[in-house]
């Protein structure tokens, strides 16, 4: 399993609060993934024609899982492959939503009715809701159910035997996030994407999109290697992922069971778990730490499974492509 930082071949951390990178929203990341014996060492910034018809020849016909859809990074990676590969096989883009409908519904507001889709528009024109019916199948699910929330057993079945690439982008970035919301998501959601990554039949590469900030407020050159099961940034002893989790469950269910508290209440002391859990092993946020055992989790499962681990810093807006300075939310 490999681990690429998103600009260079060691990410230099500091604290958060003075650590700002730019990040290149670009497919080249990805690209810079499936090809990566050919790439590493370079920036994502760099690349030839030949290695760019490379990447394209790749995608062509291949059948791609994006988890998160609706996220950040995601819109802009399912733009990228439809503007530069119409040839692609299929995207299977999995969001929350109540059924298929719901997800349809989102797709085509919260991501086709973005301004970042404005020259893919341009491009195909009359033909786009051609190429969208023929090329994108919004999924409703949520990874941090079995099955990654699933329900249709048909569209299960049929992603199994289909799905070449796993681009998993779902995440919740908070840093003050709840604790059982950001176990649910960060790692929980990576241990049900990579037991569906396990059934399919013709997987690729599984690519999961995890953070520099996993190494916490550590300062210097940070090396680019797994985290073990169970590795503590600080050398605690003990840490345990499902212990985590049960303590989480646990720590919900005797909250609510108290009438005194409000549901505000609840939430800020299931945020303030967060950091204290984190803080217990050298993390500062739930955020990072639950990212962290996302990264254990897939070394853990992946076996001899094509895998590979990104760690992009922050992210602000697109730096070139399809045009510079397209951003979303609070950056």
């Amino acid at each position: 399993m490999s681990i690429l930082p998103l600009l260079n071949p060691h990410t230099k951390s500091s604290s958060l609060a003075t650590c700002v990178h730019l990040c290149l929203l670009d497919l080249h990341l990805f690209q810079k993934l499936w090809l990566e014996a050919r790439f590493v060492g370079k920036t994502a910034t760099k690349m030839s024609t030949a290695e760019m018809d490379s990447i394209l020849g790749f995608l062509e016909n291949k059948k791609i899982l994006v988890t998160g859809a609706t996220g950040f990074l995601a819109k802009i990676f399912i733009e990228k492959i439809l503007r530069t590969q119409p040839n692609v096989g299929k995207l299977y883009c999995l969001m929350r939503a109540a059924d298929d409908k719901g997800a349809n519904q989102r797709f085509q507001s919260e991501i086709l009715g973005k301004d970042l889709f404005r020259v893919v528009k341009e491009k195909y024109g009359k033909t786009l809701n051609t190429l969208i019916s023929e090329k994108i199948v919004p999924v409703a699910g949520d990874i941090s159910c079995e099955d990654m929330g699933v329900t249709n057993p048909g569209l299960l079945e049929d992603m199994a035997k289909e799905v070449d690439v796993i681009v998993n982008l779902a995440a919740t970035t908070n840093f003050d996030e709840r604790y059982d919301v950001s176990l649910g998501i960060n790692t929980v959601g990576a241990r049900n994407v990579m037991k569906f990554a396990k059934k399919c039949e013709k997987l690729v590469v599984y690519v999961h999109v995890s953070t520099a900030y996993v190494w916490g407020e550590r300062e210097g050159v940070c090396p680019e290697h797994p985290f073990k099961m169970g590795e503590a940034l600080n050398g605690t002893l003990g840490l345990d992922i499902d212990a985590e989790i049960r303590l989480a469950e646990r720590t919900v269910k005797e909250l609510h069971a108290d009438p005194n508290l409000s549901d505000k209440a609840i939430t800020i002391a299931l945020k303030d778990m967060g950091i204290q859990r984190a803080r217990k092993y050298g993390w500062p946020n739930a955020y990072v730490f639950t990212k962290a055992m996302a990264e254990m989790i897939v070394g853990e499962m992946k076996g001899d499974m094509p895998a590979v681990i990104v760690r992009p810093t922050i992210v602000t807006s697109t730096f070139k492509e399809p045009f510079a300075g397209w951003a979303e939310g609070i950056r």
